[in-house]
């Protein structure tokens, strides 16, 4: 539950932060809003430095362990990586597009359209703290899957069928909910692959579970940089534009679709899980 509640500040401070950098852009321009962001973000963070203390005093006795790398050649780390690395190409696309998709389609003002990612911030504030003790009482693969299926119904019924405004609000909040909780069942990942996987009994001599949630992010760092020039080509001639039904023919239908099979594969692991469980009691 602890990562979760650090996840959800992420949340609640980009839900503030969008509305006030569109005030300033605004009022002020792009140079300006930059620098004023720039300075503020270190007046802020500086001083919360000094109080940064770790868990556990350092003993002097303890020698600094080596980099535990072994679980990435175990078998067992990859399928949670490609769900995690396939589900960051494309969970930041809503965030990116959904003001100029509500301006666009519905001819909503900047406020109601800077609105959207509002609610997805905040209710992804919400859906941190509930998956993160998810994760305390559940399998990690099981908590994906309740990422997966939320997120993924979310895209292709409410945002995908999408004929109003409020509609469309309902889908921020619930990709909120699920999509942005994807990040609070790492904990539970670690803890998965810091077992071993005949016993079940914790191994954490052999892997180091930081450095599985340094790969994590890595791997979430990638699909982030990817969605970029993804997003663009699909955006590009405005396919299926009059064509289909609702949001599928805004223009925006490839990028809707794409976001919902990205949230649909993100699950990789459970259906991994499934497989080798069924293979296990076959083979006894």
């Amino acid at each position: 539950m602890a990562y979760g509640m650090v996840w959800s500040g992420e949340g609640l401070a980009s839900a503030v932060i969008p509305l006030v950098l569109q005030r300033l852009l605004a009022e002020y321009g792009h140079e300006t809003t930059l620098r004023a962001s720039g300075v503020a973000i270190f007046i802020i963070c500086a001083p919360l430095s000094f109080f940064i203390r770790p868990r556990l005093p350092p003993s002097n006795a303890t020698a600094v362990r080596p980099w535990g790398l072994r679980f990435l050649f175990s078998g067992l780390f990859a399928p949670y990586q490609l769900g995690n690395l396939v589900q960051g190409t494309g969970h930041f696309i809503p965030g990116i597009y959904l003001p100029t998709y509500a301006r666009t389609v519905f001819g909503a003002s900047g406020y109601f359209s800077a609105l959207t990612v509002l609610l997805i911030n905040v209710s992804t504030t919400i859906g941190c703290v509930v998956m993160g003790t998810l994760t305390d009482r559940l399998p990690a693969t099981t908590c994906i899957l309740i990422s997966s299926v939320g997120a993924t119904v979310g895209v292709f019924l409410v945002w995908g069928l999408s004929s109003s405004l409020a509609v469309l609000y309902v889908f921020c909040v619930i990709y909120g909910l699920f999509a942005g909780s994807f990040t609070s069942t790492w904990p539970g990942i670690m803890r998965a692959l810091g077992r071993n996987r005949e016993t079940e009994e914790p191994s954490h001599g052999s892997i180091d579970p930081p450095m599985i949630f340094g790969w994590l992010c890595a791997g979430r760092g990638i699909g982030s940089l990817a969605s970029g020039p993804l997003s663009d080509a699909l955006t590009k001639g405005m396919a299926w534009k009059g064509n289909a039904a609702a949001g599928y023919g805004s223009g925006y239908g490839t990028l809707i679709a794409y976001t919902g099979v990205t949230a649909a594969l993100s699950c990789s692991s459970f259906l991994w899980r499934k497989l080798v469980t069924s293979r296990g009691s076959l083979q006894s």
